[in-house]
């Protein structure tokens, strides 16, 4: 008898700087994921999409977040730098794309920063 197998495939967020950052935030004020979309005037899922690398931060949380948690300067520096970072993060949603598209994308991406100038090109022109 034949054996079905059911592959998933899911989006493995990136977590960045920033959603490590939040997280440690949090964890160190001892709330959880609810109190401090609170505090930012955001949902849950929004805050938990930005700590995922799925969403970026808002510049303004540069503000709201030193004030609620009362940071120190180097916390402030660090923040400002993630949320910086975190926002030139270019996010792809995969999730719509078959199985065979994905690891093609995947693939492309890992083998990118080795590729020659010339080859890129090639990819360019054809991406037009």
């Amino acid at each position: 008898m034949p054996v079905e197998i059911e592959m998933k495939w899911e989006v493995i967020a990136m977590v960045t700087k920033f959603g490590k950052f939040c997280k440690e935030l949090r964890l160190d004020n001892a709330e959880i994921l609810y109190d401090m979309a609170q505090r930012l005037n955001v949902s849950s899922a929004f805050l938990s999409k930005v700590e995922n690398g799925k969403a970026k931060p808002p510049i303004k949380w540069k503000k709201d977040i030193a004030y609620e948690y009362n940071l120190t300067t180097d916390m402030i520096n660090k923040l400002s730098e993630y949320i910086d970072e975190a926002r030139g993060t270019e996010v792809v949603n995969l999730s719509d794309l078959s199985i065979d598209d994905r690891d093609m994308m995947l693939k492309f991406a890992r083998k990118l920063n080795d590729m020659d100038e010339e080859k890129k090109q090639m990819f360019r022109e054809l991406l037009k």
